[in-house]
């Protein structure tokens, strides 16, 4: 039985994964059979109201022991433990931090010691990165050579400032990954039909592009206002940062067209969950 979601091209790019938990989990991904990941949904969670039912987050005013039972929900589905997974914590900065033994289960059982980190990146097996989202874009990364895995948080500001580029640049300089071997992958988000921005914005995705992307990336509207297409963006700076094109995997489902099964900042406001990305070294 399918989830019911809208894909926006029939690209199989997705498995979705089934049970009293469901999740998406990239095709890119499992079929190297070194990583346990995914990405979850609103489905198969215990919170009420707004919150219904899968929330991932403990800072927006759901029930803690809801949303705990959720993680170990997810954490079961996924085969991975709350005492190890590690979580980021997002201001949409461009920051990365190299997580160690020392900080897992930070986020979900332990407090966090750090502010202000969009992006993670391990070596370690057993840690599992988490990052959150309502619409803004999660990047994967897998290192197949080295072993190295990174998760980034890429809402404008961070794909404006090329997160997922320094995230490639932090594999390489602390773990000696070489691009040409990383697999990336750009997961559901919202889309350019469904991303109004204003014109300030437009222009910093101009400083941080070259002229001859700008007509894939957005558009202008006759109001003034622009489309911004956040997948092909990261895309490009996965490209740029050299990444091959047959180790990209980019999504075809949108949040906010699927406010329904995922949660939604532009469809349903701040009265909503979040949901949350998974990546672990077996």
């Amino acid at each position: 039985m399918s989830l019911g979601l809208n894909y926006k091209n029939e690209q199989h790019i997705f498995d979705e994964i089934e049970g009293e938990t469901p999740y998406l989990s990239f095709s890119l991904l499992r079929s190297t059979g070194l990583v346990r990941h995914g990405f979850s949904t609103r489905l198969g969670g215990v919170s009420e109201g707004c919150f219904s039912s899968l929330n991932l987050s403990f800072d927006r005013g759901d029930n803690p022991e809801a949303v705990a039972e959720n993680f170990r929900r997810i954490g079961d589905a996924i085969g991975v433990r709350c005492e190890d997974m590690v979580l980021s914590q997002q201001t949409h900065t461009t920051n990365i931090r190299i997580v160690t033994e020392e900080d897992r289960g930070k986020g979900i059982v332990r407090e966090r010691d750090y502010t202000d980190v969009d992006g993670l990146v391990t070596n370690i097996p057993g840690i599992c990165l988490v990052t959150s989202y309502a619409d803004c874009v999660p990047l994967y990364f897998l290192d197949p050579v080295k072993k190295v895995i990174a998760l980034s948080h890429s809402g404008w500001r961070g794909t404006a400032g090329r997160i997922g580029e320094k995230t490639v640049q932090v594999m390489k300089e602390q773990f000696g990954s070489s691009p040409k071997d990383i697999l990336a992958a750009v997961g559901p988000s919202v889309c350019m039909d469904c991303y109004e921005v204003s014109a300030d914005v437009a222009e910093r995705f101009k400083e941080s592009f070259d002229e001859e992307h700008w007509e894939k990336l957005f558009y202008q509207k006759p109001d003034g206002k622009y489309q911004l297409d956040l997948w092909s963006a990261n895309e490009q700076i996965f490209l740029e940062a050299g990444i091959r094109a047959e180790h990209i995997a980019v999504t075809n489902v949108c949040t906010h067209c699927n406010s329904r099964i995922l949660y939604s900042h532009r469809a349903m406001g701040d009265a909503r969950g979040n949901l949350c990305a998974f990546l672990a070294l077996k």
